[in-house]
């Protein structure tokens, strides 16, 4: 007992950095976890435990966060193999897996979580008014999950009470760190996948978190499901153009989302959604840039690029469906836009779907509507979360 507490000890000291600027060439001898799209995420399997490396995605070269993922079952493990020396080389932050009890700051892993089987492990979220999971919302009113408050600033006091074995937390470019949240000795998850160049690359994050949650094998066939789905309407729309559409008209030109105050925030070049919408065989103005986040833009360079795009397709929270009457009313210039005169503009409401919480880990769902607006002769359905904005002038 004596020998178990000390190695424990010495290796939580050993390993307290929560961020780390080596690189992934530092890995000592372990077996990688294959990824086919993931960019930014490094999984190496050791024995007694699985180091997981985080890139940071603003610092080429450098490591956002290093994971040592102990299995809180194997405690024979914990002393044979979690040596000092053994260690060393691998500091990190220690979790210990499967979670029970996390705090989860968005709710975009929420519906991962519950594909996963695993709904008993939230404690508590943040945000809720924006978590459009029914179950989510009945668990919080008989104070099963607990609310705690706003993903910007939680309520630290609740979160103490609910004692969570990990916080799930999205970093920021120079955010400066998650303030006192850093200071509850509670292991923090940095969800970067939002970051990766691809949609595929995002929803491979599913392994991890699988991992996290003592659910690996239920994430491998929940991601080989996604990425069968994705192939196989990319080669039809891929197989369509080529044999059909691209003899008749040009691919059409998607212009994103809509002006947000005094900027108007697209999509970049390499982000998963301008990825995507390469993969539905459509054009978009920004394709050749190379961010992975968004670009803040004025209205008249967005006119510029944008104006001649045959679809619009945004994002808006609103208790009821906007009309386009009501954008006019927010800029009348929108009606600068072709796709507006056209007629061709399609809303998705946040605040009534569930996209936040599905597509994010089933980009497959949001590549078929993006297919489904672009090439209609395709035959797959009505889209799920775009729906077209009514004329009502």
């Amino acid at each position: 007992m004596k020998k178990a507490l000390w190695v424990i000890i010495t290796v939580t000291a050993v390993l307290c950095s929560c961020r780390d600027s080596r690189t992934a060439a530092d890995q000592r001898q372990g077996d990688t976890l294959r990824l086919k799209y993931a960019e930014k995420l490094t999984i190496v399997k050791h024995e007694g435990f699985t180091e997981v490396l985080l890139a940071d995605p603003w610092n080429t070269g450098k490591t956002l966060h290093r994971y040592i993922l102990i299995n809180d079952n194997d405690n024979e493990n914990d002393d044979q193999h979690l040596t000092p020396n053994t260690q060393h080389p691998n500091s990190g932050t220690i979790i210990r897996v499967p979670l029970k009890r996390s705090v989860i700051a968005t709710s975009v892993q929420c519906g991962l979580i519950e594909h996963l089987g695993k709904r008993e492990a939230i404690a508590g979220v943040c945000d809720l008014q924006y978590i459009n999971l029914p179950w989510v919302q009945e668990e919080c009113r008989k104070g099963r999950i607990a609310d705690c408050g706003s993903g910007l600033q939680p309520t630290i006091e609740k979160i103490i009470d609910l004692r969570p074995d990990a916080l799930f937390l999205s970093p920021f470019q120079n955010s400066g760190g998650y303030g006192k949240l850093e200071t509850l000795q509670v292991p923090i998850i940095e969800m970067a996948d939002y970051m990766e160049s691809s949609a595929l690359g995002r929803a491979e994050w599913m392994k991890f978190y699988g991992m996290l949650f003592g659910k690996e094998k239920e994430a491998d066939s929940l991601f080989a499901a996604v990425e069968k789905n994705y192939m196989s309407l990319r080669d039809k729309v891929s197989s369509f153009k080529s044999q059909v559409a691209g003899k008749h008209r040009p691919s059409p030109k998607i212009l994103m989302d809509k002006q947000t105050g005094s900027v108007w925030y697209v999509p970049g070049g390499r982000s998963t959604i301008g990825r995507l919408i390469a993969d539905a065989g459509a054009d978009y103005p920004w394709q050749g840039d190379d961010h992975s986040g968004s670009l803040p833009l004025s209205f008249e360079s967005v006119l510029e690029k944008g104006g001649p795009c045959d679809i619009w397709l945004f994002r808006y929270n609103s208790p009821h469906a906007i009309t386009a009457k009501e954008l006019l009313s927010e800029k009348p210039a929108y009606n600068q836009f072709k796709a507006f005169q056209k007629g061709e503009i399609y809303g998705c409401n946040t605040a009534t779907s569930t996209f936040y919480e599905d597509t994010p880990f089933r980009p497959d769902l949001l590549l078929r509507d993006f297919i489904t607006i672009c090439y209609p002769e395709l035959g797959l359905g009505g889209s799920t979360y775009f729906v077209k904005v009514k004329n009502q002038r």
